[in-house]
């Protein structure tokens, strides 16, 4: 049987965000994935941006997305480079592919996945990494496909 991937340890994360990057955490803590998306030409970008990339526009909507998305990139961390991480592994940093937000990839990780199971182009669904801080984090699954 394959391991199973864990999240990484809480205690290694600290939030902090600004005016750019506030409107994703507050939606996350409300367990709603967002992307960034120019207001003038529709143009997503991740990560947000003061200025569109196409058009310049600092104009930005937040719309919700559907939470399901793509494995484009992984790799497994099997040894702790500190001690604090050994009790979270292995563990699985990734891109994830968001199909609703003209393919913007998202840095993120996959958890409670076999890593025999994980391959390049899997369907993947947004799962929540509730801290005790308060903060969520958006990690995803492998989509069950039997």
């Amino acid at each position: 049987m394959s391991e199973i991937s864990k999240a990484p340890p809480p205690e290694l994360f600290t939030l902090t965000t600004d005016q750019w990057t506030k409107p994703f955490w507050e939606a996350a803590a409300a367990h709603r994935l967002v992307a960034p998306k120019c207001g003038c030409c529709s143009t997503f970008r991740m990560p947000p941006t003061p200025f569109c990339p196409n058009c310049l526009s600092q104009a930005l909507e937040w719309p919700e997305l559907s939470g399901h998305g793509v494995l484009y990139s992984y790799t497994i961390v099997a040894r702790a480079i500190i001690p604090e991480m050994a009790a979270h592994l292995p563990y699985v940093p990734a891109l994830v592919e968001l199909p609703d937000a003209g393919g913007v990839r998202l840095i993120t990780n996959i958890v409670g996945a076999p890593l025999d199971a994980l391959e390049i182009g899997c369907p993947v669904e947004v799962v929540w990494d509730d801290r005790p801080d308060g903060v969520s984090i958006p990690c995803f699954r492998l989509v069950r496909t039997d």
